[in-house]
């Protein structure tokens, strides 16, 4: 089994379910979205660049969608704490997730990569 896969079957619920259905989320956004293992924690690519990853938050213990570029955006539920060019999007397991909020600050960080803000190398 792969360290990414076991990565998500590891987790107790309701984290399992919560980070399952986060990483199904972000991968249904663009076609060009791919899971990849790196840093030792799940990073989500676009066209190769890393936008976004999974990981747990140390104080809370709760779960988080972390945007590379977060830097970039001024919305009230991003949280940068001590990180220079990343923020965090923390998720309650016990609570529903906003798909909606989470849909539209993902397709606003893709959107620096499809715009050109952010370079891609082309293959």
């Amino acid at each position: 089994m792969r360290e990414l896969d076991n990565f998500y079957l590891k987790q107790n619920e309701p984290i399992k379910g919560t980070i399952l259905a986060l990483r199904d989320i972000i991968l249904q956004q663009d076609k060009e979205v791919t899971n990849a293992w790196k840093y030792g924690m799940p990073f989500f690519c676009y066209k190769g660049k890393m936008f976004c990853y999974l990981w747990f938050h140390k104080k809370y213990k709760q779960p988080y969608i972390g945007i590379v570029e977060g830097k970039k955006f001024d919305e009230p539920f991003l949280i940068q704490e001590d990180r220079s060019r990343m923020k965090i999007m923390l998720f309650d397991p016990n609570e529903d997730l906003a798909l909606q909020t989470i849909e539209n600050i993902l397709q606003k960080a893709l959107n620096l990569y499809r715009t050109g803000e952010i370079k891609i190398k082309e293959k």
